[in-house]
This record gives structure tokens, sequence and C-alpha cells, in this order.
């Protein structure tokens, strides 16, 4: 017996000595050393590797097996049965869940394409822990069971978009549909969300008020304005402002974002009983382990029902808050409003005169009742000239705000999904909307093998340069983001409004080979005597393809570049321009391409845009290589361009980038470019840009740049290049 007591003792000080250790050594980054550092790690991260599901894993085909009915039934079930660890409000999970759905998509911003519900990154660090997310960590927990009980058949990032779906639907409102796919993280990403390192600060904002790309959201840990008004200062108007611009970065204009606003307060209700300070706990990320994941405990009172603390508000809008209404707007022009503060000492404002003083009940307490309240946001629909005119429209026509609002929550919710292909399910509205970059369907037959040969020659031989196809092609497909799937080479809109005015593409060079390629395009057309037709789209595309491939056969390399064909091409009134405008390129590293003032620095940005297409570090350094040698920088630049054979693919670019006879110092005319001399005569060889030099200065850069420069390298760069 003594004997295994001290087993058990010797086991138990070694653990707690191990412990102890781990944390004493734990490790600092290379940017607690040297901060400005250039961080790759965006290129590592959401590994395949990192999904239990495994590589292999398909999604839309585990959804296709899902039997929507019966998991909206079960959400159902979870929405009305109150549970005593969270009761719900009025008996009702609807609006809690709602105002979940809406915390996961509402993080979009259309100046980066980040955020939204795609991916389910609510689940993790940051999001789960933000200040505006208080609580939500309990509506996942309630949803848990329907999550458990179909396991790999919906997504995280489904389940919460649809359970809102579900929410406003059990309340009596109409929904304009639900589409799937959306695919679920399994860490948190990289999202720049501010600058500041303390929850609730605003330094984001220069000048007057000038908020810093490419944030939308008004404070650290918001998902958009500050309910009690800027800086918590209850003005309406200056609310107003802030709401124009906020919303507006989340892809919502005016009378969007009074719908939002109006129908998502029609439900549910503020909770600020207590002072948080002295009552809630920490949140999720910094609980303690016990508490397994949630964080906020409540110390005071019940720790929630009547005593529930999450924004530190207090009431509800409406006296039916879980039945779709018009009394938030009824209520918001009725009434005269007066400032007050809520228990927890929170600005908001109820009804003068103490109007409406018992008009809405309680949430859990039988009998007791409150006036309704509105928040200086709210407030903003009633002053802001543009919003009250909107509102008050909506007021008198309450067929015309249901159909807005569900228009609006539909694009909230799905606006980071991307194009409708991606789109999912039985209950996919059959409208499609020109914020979702629609494409037309293909009425022909694509071109096959043999004519994809035949044009490859025809688009050589056109006169056409390989660096202009190149170009062309690039411009063309780079335009694609991964944050919300949007761009890409499919609908060549190259070739329309907005993009082929854009200066990163070369406007004058572009409208010369679009005209050399439509020319082929139609020759081609004009002889088919079936169905079969080539797009311009993947045409630019076949362009590029053939100038690599003929660019690889002058490096001495017959290796032959895969093309698939099936693009088709956009009209111009499928593009929203102003919508698009957000994807013009301030910078390009492939195309050695910057615009002083971007908020990124040259080599962030290269970071950035990487991320973007989806590359590995390996695939960003060996396409840059060969962009440079295939001499394919906007504008002809000659930086970075380090061959005396511009339009042959070799990895002249890492050899010379890494050679120790050439020093490099910065320009005297701009301090953007690098000047590299011979060492011994000092002879001007080079010139470079910032994007260029990091190759040979940052040593992750650097030592995947030593493989592509290596004598045996020769084949490996063109084959890594082509594929």
């Amino acid at each position: 017996m003594k004997r295994n007591w001290l087993t058990a003792t010797a086991a138990t000080g070694l653990v707690l000595m191990l412990a102890a250790t781990a944390s004493a050594q734990k490790p600092q980054s290379h940017k607690f050393w040297w901060p400005d550092q250039l961080d790759l790690s965006p290129l590592r991260a959401q590994s395949p590797d990192s999904n239990p599901y495994g590589r292999d894993f398909d999604y839309a085909k585990e959804f296709s097996t899902l039997d929507l009915k019966a998991v909206k039934e079960d959400i159902r079930k979870v929405l009305t049965t109150s549970q005593d660890w969270w009761p719900a409000d009025f008996g009702h999970y609807g609006p809690f869940i709602i105002r979940m759905a809406w915390h996961s998509a509402g993080t979009y911003r259309t100046l980066d394409g980040r955020g939204g519900a795609d991916g389910g990154q609510q689940r993790f660090d940051p999001l789960n822990s933000w200040p505006d997310n208080a609580n939500l960590d309990k509506a996942r927990r309630l949803l848990w069971p329907v999550k458990q009980k179909y396991g790999r058949k919906i997504s995280w990032a489904d389940l919460m978009v649809l359970a809102g779906n579900v929410a406003l639907e059990s309340m009596g409102f109409k929904t304009l549909g639900f589409a799937g796919g959306r695919i679920d993280d399994w860490e948190p990403d990289k999202t720049y969300w501010g600058p500041e390192q303390k929850m609730l600060d605003d330094k984001r904002y220069s000048g007057e008020r000038d908020l810093q790309k490419p944030l939308a959201a008004v404070q650290m840990g918001l998902i958009y304005v500050n309910p009690e008004g800027p800086n918590g200062k209850p003005d309406p108007l200056a609310a107003a402002k802030d709401i124009r611009e906020t919303f507006g970065r989340m892809a919502m204009n005016d009378e969007e974002t009074v719908a939002l606003i109006a129908g998502g307060h029609t439900f549910g209700k503020a909770h600020g009983a207590h002072d948080p300070n002295k009552c809630l706990g920490p949140e999720p990320a910094a609980a303690g382990i016990e508490q397994q994941g949630l964080g906020w405990e409540n110390r005071c009172g019940k720790g929630n029902a009547e005593d529930t603390i999450t924004s530190g508000l207090e009431g509800a809008w409406t006296a039916s808050p879980t039945q779709f209404t018009m009394q938030y707007l009824d209520n918001l022009f009725r009434f005269e409003w007066v400032q007050t503060k809520s228990p927890a000492g929170a600005i908001q404002w109820i009804p003068a005169n103490n109007q409406a003083a018992n008009l809405v009940p309680d949430a859990h307490v039988p009998g007791k009742r409150h006036a309704p309240i509105m928040f200086t946001t709210d407030l903003a629909l009633k002053f802001d000239p543009t919003y009250r005119e909107i509102a008050q429209r909506f007021l008198k026509n309450p067929e015309e705000f249901r159909l807005a609002f569900a228009r609006a929550w539909f694009k909230l919710t799905h606006r980071d999904l991307g194009p409708r292909a991606r789109y999912l399910g039985s209950e996919v509205p059959s409208e499609e909307f020109l914020w979702q970059d629609p494409l037309p369907k293909a009425s022909y037959a694509p071109i096959n093998a043999n004519d994809i040969a035949q044009l490859k020659t025809k688009i050589l031989n056109s006169g056409l340069t390989i660096p202009e196809l190149v170009r062309t092609a690039w411009a063309s497909a780079a335009s694609f983001r991964s944050s919300d799937m949007r761009g890409g080479a499919n609908g060549a809109r190259i070739r329309l409004a907005p993009m082929k005015d854009w200066e990163a593409n070369n406007p004058a060079e572009l409208q010369k080979v679009l005209a050399r390629l439509e020319s082929i395009q139609q020759e081609f057309n004009n002889a088919q005597k079936g169905n079969k037709r080539v797009s311009l789209a993947d045409l630019i595309v076949l362009g590029g393809t053939a100038a690599v491939e003929e660019a690889a056969r002058k490096a001495g390399y017959n290796i032959p570049a895969p093309f698939t064909p099936g693009r088709v091409d956009a009209r111009q009134d499928q593009i929203d321009i102003k919508s698009f405008e957000v994807l013009e390129p301030m910078a390009d590293a492939f195309r050695n391409y910057y615009r002083k003032g971007y908020w990124l620095s040259p080599a962030e940005a290269m970071v950035d845009r990487a991320e973007m297409l989806r590359l590995t570090v390996p695939e960003m350094t060996v396409l840059i290589g060969g962009l440079r040698v295939l001499n394919a920088n906007t504008g002809q630049s000659p930086h970075g361009v380090f061959t005396t054979r511009p339009g042959v693919l070799t990895n002249d670019f890492f050899v010379n980038v890494l050679d120790m006879n050439v020093k490099w110092s910065r320009s005297a005319n701009d301090d953007m470019i690098y000047e590299g001399r011979d060492r011994r005569t000092g002879q001007l060889k080079w010139t470079a840009t910032p994007v260029d030099l990091i190759f040979g200065s940052n040593s992750e850069l650097r030592a995947v740049a030593e493989v592509y420069a290596s004598a045996d390298a020769g084949e490996k760069f063109v084959r890594d290049f082509i594929r």
C-alpha cells in the first residue's frame, strides 16, 4: 500500500514538474525578437492535414445525403425547449440563435472579402471571446445535440446559418431560402481585426474619423458599431455616419441596412441586468479549464434568466419579441424617446413621460412588465434623413419591409459563400442576385483536345508575345480571392468594366491582346458546324498556357501545362461595378505592382495576395520567380527581371537574387527601388523592389530560393511553375 502511495505521489510530482517546466520553457517566436520580420504563417494555415475527417473529405457529397427537413425540425425543438442551465427568454431561443447566426456572418467585409460565416470561425479565438459575442458560446452549446446527431453531414458553419433561418421561420417570418456549402475550418484564421491590443479600443481611426482599411467594425471586439453611439456618445446622427460606413464596408446599402436593423430588432431583447465589471468572469479564451470552453460566468443573482448580462443594455424593442411584427418601426416613430441608463450603466432610450411603461412583458418573471427600449443606433434610423425616409416607407408598406428584410438577411448570411455554383441543398432560391456575380450557363459544347492544340498554335502565331499573353492570363485569373470566392478567370470579366480599366491590368495592352484573342475566337466559332464553341474566358487562359509552354520549350523543356475548358463569358449587365471595384489590386507582387498608400507593406501585400490565391510558400516563390523572367510585370517594369533572356522560363531570377557578386543599395531617386551593382566594377546590373529582394533577405524565403537557384533545379523549377 505504501509503495503504491509513493508511486502515485512520485508520478504526481513528475507531472507537476513537467507542467511547470513546460510553462517555463515556452519558446519565444521569432516575431517576439524581431516583430518586423515578414510573417509567412498565413501560407501554412488551414492545412488539409488539420481536418480530422481527412484530406479526401467531400463535404458537398456528405451534405447531399442530409435530410434538411429533419434537421430543421430538430432545430425547432431546440428553440422551444428551455434549458435550466440557460433559460430561454420568453420561452423561445429564436432571437438568441438569430444573434448567433448574424454575428457569424456579420464579420464579413468587402475590402478583402475576409470574415463571414464560411469556416465557422465563431467557434475559435478570438471571435468566440469578443465582447460583442458574449454568451453566444451558450447558443452553440444549445445546438450541439443537433450537430452531434448529424455529424459530418452538416458543418458548424452551415448549422449556425440554418439555425438562424429556422429561428426566423419559427417566429412567423418567411425567409428567402438557405444554401449550404460552408466548409468548417479547424483552426483560427489569420485575419487582421485591427491594431488595438485591448478589447473595445478604437485606435483604428485617424483624422476626423477615417476608419483604417480594410476594417469595417468601429472597435476591437465589435461586429458592427457601438450601440450607445460613437465611443459611447449618445448622438444618433453621429451613429448614423458610423452605421453607414460600417454596413457599407459589409456590402450593405442604406435600404438593406435599415431592413437588417429594423428586422433584427423586431425580435428578442438586450441583457444588462447588473454591472458586468462586478459580475462577469472571463471570456471563453481566458476561462478556467473546468469551464469547458464556456465564458462570462455570471456571479450575480441566478447567473442567467432575469440576471443575464451580455451587452450591458437592457430591454426589448417590442411587446412581442418572439413574433415578426411591425412594432419596432411603429414604436420608433410613435414615441418620443428620452435618454436613460440600463441597470448595468449603459446609455439607452425609453419613451418620454412614462408612455408605454408597462408595454413589454418580462422575459422570465410572470406579471412583471417594462417600457420598450431603443439604442442610440436605433434612433439613427429616425433622425438620419435618408434612413428615416426608408424606415417610414417600410412602416407604411409592411410587405415591402418583409421582402427587404428577407433579401438583406439572405445576402448577409450568404455573401461570403461565393458564386451560386457553391450553393447546396433543396432550399436554394431560384432568383439570381447581382451581388452573387452571376454567370450565364453554357449553351454549347466545350472544346476538345484537338481543338485545344489547334487554338494554341493560332495564338502563338497571332503576333502576340509570350509576356503579353502571360500578363493577360495572370490579370484575369489572379483577380480571384479565396476569402469570398470572388473574381477569377471564369466570366472573362477582364474585358468589361471596371476590370478593363484597372491600372494593374495594362489597359492599352489589354485591349490589343483581347482584340486578337476575340478574332481567333470568332474565327474558330464561325468554323464550327455543330454546337461547339470556345469562350473568351477559356481562350485567355489557354493563351497563357500556350505562352508558358513555349517559354519552357525555349528553356529546353517540353513540358505540357494542364488546361481544362468550361469557362463562360459574363455580360456587362451581370457585373455590379461598384461591388467589383473592391477587387482592384492595390498591390500584386506577382506583377511587381504596388500603389503607395496601400495599407500593407509590399512584402506583407505579397503574402496577403498569395494567401488569397491559396498558395504555399514554395508555390508563391516559384510563381514570382517564373513571372519575373517571363517579363510579366505591370507596365513592363524592369524591376526584378533578373535575366538576359526575358520570355524564357529559366531559374535566372533565383540565381541572380542570390548572387554574391551583386551588392544592393536603396535608390537615391526612389526609396521603394533598389539598385544591384557589380561589387568589383560598381556597374549597375539590376533594379528591384522589396518583393524581389525579400527572397534573398528573409531566411525562410531564401531557403526556398536556394532550391530553385541550384544547378540541378532547372527542370524542377519549370515543372513546379507549370503545376
